[in-house]
């Protein structure tokens, strides 16, 4: 390996030992290794170039797969040291009085696993689900007395705030009592739900559901962190463990420049038994850095735009 960095950005400390360069850069978000053939041919028999496709394959995946891991990490932490006694479940304990979501079939006991066709895990993704939603109704599928049953048109009260629509929760839901297996199975279950989340908003994204001021880059995260961290560092663990985990499924993906258009390379030499020129590889991450940095400029603008004014 040429060089194994914490951080992206300017170098603030670095230190050689051995073959590799170890560095600790400014921006605390991510790292990256930089082997030994790995853009470009080497003769060295230990080269990232010079080893089978399969081995490449988990190399290029291991970057991503331990930000989830990091992420499920955090989670650990974060529901390890938050307060009370309880976890919070989906099944419905009371209601408000004059809860809309009740006159339009929600009961008492009923546990939700579902919101418009997608599936429920903790109130986390709940709280997504009942985001964006232009009408105030929503097909919300439970757990009745055992039985799987979807509820049609359940109605809520809304609100909107930057010009996002929300429908406002009208009943409380039952804890469950923290214990070692409740802990570990809230671990993933909430882990799980960060994917979800992440996943479903950039599919709403691409969708159109919504426009560009719902992104934030580097600089609307940087004052999201510095408002949370004034009020308490504690609550930077959640954000931070969206970001790590938002940081390996976006590193997945098949787009040029993100490792998972590295592995979708890969995968067709796989199927084909011949690597795809590495020219022609070289040219496809090469448009898309282009593009991603496009991206990220208008994002960045964006924020800009939005402290300023």
């Amino acid at each position: 390996m040429n060089e194994f960095a914490v951080g992206f950005g300017p170098k603030l400390l670095s230190k050689r030992k051995g073959e590799t360069l170890y560095r600790l850069n400014l921006i605390p978000l991510g790292g990256y290794c930089a082997m030994e053939g790995e853009d470009e041919t080497s003769t060295d028999s230990r080269a990232f170039c010079n080893k089978s496709a399969w081995r490449r394959f988990i190399i290029v995946s291991m970057g991503a797969i331990f930000n989830l891991l990091l992420g499920l990490i955090i989670v650990a932490i974060v529901l390890a040291s938050s307060k009370g006694k309880m976890f919070a479940t989906t099944t419905v304990a009371q209601f408000d009085k004059g809860a809309l979501s009740q006159n339009s079939g929600l009961k008492v006991n009923d546990e939700i696993i579902g919101i418009d066709g997608r599936k429920i895990f903790t109130t986390y993704d709940l709280s997504y689900a009942f985001t964006g939603v232009d009408d105030g109704k929503i097909d919300i599928t439970v757990l009745r007395n055992g039985k799987e049953k979807t509820l049609k048109d359940v109605a809520f009260s809304t609100s909107s705030e930057d010009g996002i629509n929300y429908l406002n929760v009208d009943f409380t839901v039952y804890g469950e009592k923290k214990t070692v297996s409740s802990f570990v199975k809230y671990t993933f279950k909430t882990t799980v739900s960060y994917c979800l989340v992440i996943w479903r908003s950039l599919i709403d994204l691409i969708a159109g559901k919504y426009g560009i001021s719902a992104v934030s880059g580097p600089v609307g995260l940087t004052a999201t962190i510095g408002n949370i961290a004034r009020q308490n560092l504690l609550n930077l663990l959640p954000i931070m463990a969206l970001i790590t985990i938002n940081l390996g499924l976006f590193n997945l993906l098949p787009l040029p420049a993100l490792d998972g258009g590295r592995l979708l390379f890969i995968l067709i030499e796989m199927i084909i038994r011949k690597p795809v020129p590495q020219k022609f590889e070289g040219l496809v991450h090469t448009v898309g850095f282009v593009i991603l940095l496009g991206f990220m400029l208008l994002v960045t603008a964006k924020d800009i735009y939005s402290l300023i004014f």
